[in-house]
């Protein structure tokens, strides 16, 4: 295939207020840490906010129907789930809805489960809602990490009533089989959970033998017990403008959902709108060409950090996150250790996984390069000085 968008010249993003860059502002540190992508977003996007800002009103708006029915359409195409418009609730960003559904699903008292590590706000939101958190590791065997459900229906309680479900899953990257889900969706349906499933990276499948499959879409039973999050920001780069989704079939958990919002979570705004409707109407030929690049990047950081001694990555089947087991280095921090070579990576700790770190290799070849150039260089003076 023939990339003929330009992933490979860097933009800079310095002085542009980008909480990734700014984190290091005046620091010779690259940053690949938050999950957003340093490539331009697709050229359909960038024209009809273009479009949009020169009709000069910015007034408030009602979600455009052209929208629902593109998004009703490609979740039919991608999926053949067919989801009335009813079942829509739109959302300025997807974390909010994780923290909504946790609101939605459970009173005081009662408690959610999710596997770990996990994306921080899996963590937070529970205890931001006065919840109880139980948590179960992932299990990991070789090179293939997968849900343990054995141990994580021991640890559940009477009291549980939440599953707060990442697929594909950050930060280990794997795309859920549908067996997998399957058994998970057995385990949600003997304990008569709620399954949250934060679906944000499912654009973003890199394995060409992989497909993602919406938990919902599992069984009627699974599409009544679940709510689906989605959201074109992770995709096509554009988290900063703040549009996500929520697919919730079941009326009342829909109520209870728009309930906890009501009064405190604002509407989206028209050029989050504008943006989400010319990326999942016009930028398909753009995701296909950036899956070819983040694949390429993908390849490069395992090959890269395979010859990092102390660390360890997983080939990720989706998602620009590679994440990296480096207690092998036998240093306290290894994030800051990293930052002192000139490179800023996500540390594990917020993830549930002290000693563990993250990489987003969502950047230019050239940048991506240089930041495991100096990785190697680090480790090797790390591992010079320790055998002296």
């Amino acid at each position: 295939m023939i990339n003929r968008f330009d992933f490979d010249t860097p933009v800079d993003r310095r002085g542009t207020s980008s909480d990734k860059w700014e984190k290091y502002a005046g620091r010779d540190i690259i940053p690949l840490w938050v999950a957003d992508m340093d490539f331009r977003s697709p050229p359909s996007v960038i024209e009809e906010l273009e479009k949009r800002v020169q009709h000069g009103v910015f007034g408030y708006t009602v979600t455009p129907p052209e929208l629902i029915e593109t998004v009703q359409a490609m979740l039919l195409s991608e999926y053949g789930w067919q989801v009335p418009k009813e079942w829509l609730v739109w959302m300025p960003g997807l974390v909010c809805g994780i923290n909504l559904s946790c609101r939605a699903a459970c009173e005081l008292g009662e408690a959610i489960a999710t596997f770990t590590p996990v994306y921080p706000p899996f963590l937070s939101a529970p205890r931001l809602a006065g919840l109880e958190l139980i948590t179960c590791d992932l299990r990991c065997d070789g090179d293939l990490w997968s849900m343990n459900l054995e141990e994580l229906e021991k640890r559940l309680t009477p009291e549980t009533r939440l599953l707060l479900l990442c697929s594909p899953h950050n930060p280990v990257g794997r795309v859920w089989t549908r067996d997998e889900q399957l058994a998970l969706l057995d385990l949600a349906e003997r304990h008569d959970l709620i399954v949250c499933s934060d679906e944000i990276h499912s654009g973003l499948v890199l394995d060409q033998d992989k497909q993602h499959i919406p938990f919902a879409t599992l069984s009627h039973e699974a599409e009544q017990r679940t709510i689906t999050l989605l959201a074109p920001s992770k995709t096509f780069n554009i988290a900063g403008l703040g549009c996500s989704i929520a697919i919730i079939a079941d009326e009342n958990l829909r109520h209870r959902f728009r309930r906890v919002m009501a009064g405190v979570v604002p509407s989206v705004n028209q050029l989050a709108y504008a943006a989400a409707y010319a990326a999942y109407k016009g930028g398909e030929e753009w995701r296909q060409s950036l899956v070819e690049y983040l694949r390429g990047n993908r390849d490069l950081v395992i090959e890269k950090i395979g010859e990092m001694p102390g660390l360890k990555a997983w080939p990720v089947e989706a998602t620009y996150l590679i994440w990296i087991d480096a207690r092998g280095l036998g240093v306290a921090d290894p994030g800051a250790f990293f930052e002192n070579a000139g490179v800023g990576l996500s540390d594990g700790t917020p993830f549930g996984a002290p000693g563990f770190l993250r990489l987003n290799f969502g950047c230019s070849r050239s940048l991506l390069v240089e930041a495991l150039s100096r990785m190697k260089s680090a480790v090797q003076c790390l591992c010079s000085s320790t055998s002296s």
